[in-house]
């Protein structure tokens, strides 16, 4: 099962009932959360601190999850360069395996992507390719 983060306005009613005087049960039955996600964010009340301090270290904690970005060595980068160049495009980079590049051809598409390194518009030809007088 997920896991549904507070909301803001969740923490102003958690830190109305606080105020109140509301057992945390009964607020995190009015809530329909678990009772030590309202615990919790009674502690940190109880602690002296605000509802803004709690959601600000909610964000800061949130910004350093999930993946990290894909950083691929200079000599690897130097091979990537060099074939894109004879015209080679990351399917067939990663497919003739000849040196080990350490991403999948999906991530190194993603890499050209967002790289300022490896440019997108030096690879060849997108898209599908229409007789002339086609398009």
């Amino acid at each position: 099962m997920t896991y549904n983060h507070l909301t803001i306005s969740e923490l102003s009613f958690i830190q109305n009932f606080w105020n109140q005087g509301v057992k945390a049960y009964i607020a995190a039955k009015t809530l329909k959360r678990s009772a030590e996600t309202i615990y919790r964010v009674y502690r940190f009340l109880d602690a002296g601190n605000s509802i803004s301090e709690y959601y600000e270290n909610y964000r800061a904690n949130k910004s350093k999850s999930g993946r990290k970005l894909i950083v691929l060595p200079n000599d690897e980068l130097e091979y990537i360069k060099e074939k894109v160049s004879l015209g080679w495009t990351p399917d067939t980079i990663i497919g003739r395996n000849e040196k080990h590049i350490s991403c999948s051809m999906r991530t190194l598409y993603r890499i050209f992507k967002r790289s300022n390194v490896l440019d997108v518009t030096s690879l060849p030809m997108k898209g599908k390719r229409h007789p002339n007088g086609y398009v």
